[in-house]
């Protein structure tokens, strides 16, 4: 057992959890970071070396956070000193052949809500994706401009550098075996001994419900599930090919009606494209005579999809000073920062900026009536 009380533990140590303790740490507030596993456990759902960056959603809530989100990475990128946002655009793909309805297809859809939030966007018509984009063969691309991807281990490496000169407390290897309350403060019975707390934060992804289970008088369980990539691969092109490969010239890129998205090779650094084969042969012949080596020790974590397909965020019930951040669904890095400085809010202040009523936990919340 320790004497110290901490203003806010946070359990669960990816992206989510890293955030939420550096803008508590700003407010000054005394912090204590919990996790499973060791920092960085290629494991975590936040593990990989690049992810997206995009507000291209067909929801127009989603494309306006991730544009707020965006925000918060430029101005951590500027604090940092660091170059990890590559913006080279996401670009929307669809092909007749392979989804008829071009005018249904989600490169249509979400073009129309970037519009509708006054994002920038750009419309290619066969001959001028080919004369912009000839990588690609295809008849409609949709451009969100303000979108590319983020290169992650400096990522990883400011934030925590960033936690250790404010002299927040790090646990690794820390499991939990409950928690409870005890004299009006939050008790987490952890492997490593007793730890205090005034507020708490779970950003444990998939192991959220065991978290739960543990909470003493906590009936709420989410409905979770994991996924992963079901093929992942590198695209390493001819030499001769290279630099139309590189972000100068391609954008992250999806077709999403078919469940395919890529990256761009990011130059002296590994870096993925996802993509199978039957799309390249399709969509991208450039990529034809590619080399292609089948992708190991990234981009292969599970993701927690949610049942309603929406994030949960939000105060835990039957736990006063608790809240919880989950369901991230696979796209949840670029929100990051905002879930982050939103999970701060909701454990140290009386409210939070952006409106999160539709995210509660509570909406799965186990009746106690009858």
């Amino acid at each position: 057992m320790t004497d110290t009380v901490y203003d806010l533990a946070i359990i669960g140590a990816g992206v989510m959890g890293l955030f939420t303790a550096d803008f508590a740490r700003r407010r000054g507030a005394r912090v204590l970071l919990l996790d499973e596993w060791r920092l960085g456990d290629p494991r975590a759902a936040s593990f990989s070396l690049t992810r997206s960056i995009r507000n291209d959603y067909l929801d127009p809530v989603y494309a306006r956070l991730a544009f707020e989100a965006r925000k918060l990475w430029l101005d951590f990128q500027r604090e940092t000193g660091e170059s990890f946002l590559i913006e080279c655009g996401c670009l929307n793909l669809a092909k007749a052949s392979i989804t008829p309805d071009l005018s249904a297809t989600y490169a249509e859809q979400s073009y129309r809500v970037l519009k509708g939030l006054h994002l920038k966007a750009e419309a290619f018509d066969r001959e001028g994706l080919g004369a912009r984009f000839p990588q690609f063969d295809v008849d409609l691309g949709r451009l969100d401009v303000e979108a590319g991807f983020l290169y992650v281990p400096p990522i990883t490496a400011a934030l925590l550098a960033r936690l250790r000169a404010a002299n927040v407390a790090v646990a690794e290897n820390a499991t939990v075996n409950r928690i409870g309350r005890r004299q009006g403060r939050i008790a987490i019975d952890t492997t490593a001994g007793e730890r205090l707390a005034e507020r708490l934060v779970l950003t444990a992804g998939l192991g959220t419900n065991s978290l739960l289970a543990r909470i003493d008088g906590c009936d709420l369980r989410l409905p979770l599930r994991p996924d992963r990539p079901s093929e992942s691969k590198y695209l390493i092109p001819p030499l001769a090919k290279l630099a139309m490969f590189t972000p100068r010239r391609l954008p992250v890129f999806a077709y999403l009606d078919v469940g395919i998205y890529g990256h761009p090779m990011l130059e002296g650094k590994v870096t993925s494209i996802t993509s199978v084969q039957s799309f390249v042969e399709a969509c991208m012949p450039e990529l034809k005579d590619a080399r292609v080596v089948d992708v190991e020790g990234a981009d292969q974590c599970s993701y927690d999809l949610v049942a309603d397909d929406n994030f949960i965020l939000g105060p835990i019930p039957g736990l006063p000073g608790g809240a919880v951040g989950t369901g991230w669904r696979g796209t949840g890095y670029k929100f990051a920062p905002l879930i982050g400085r939103t999970l701060m809010e909701l454990a140290l202040e009386t409210r939070t900026v952006e409106d999160i009523s539709r995210f509660a936990p509570e909406r799965f919340e186990v009746s106690r009536a009858g």
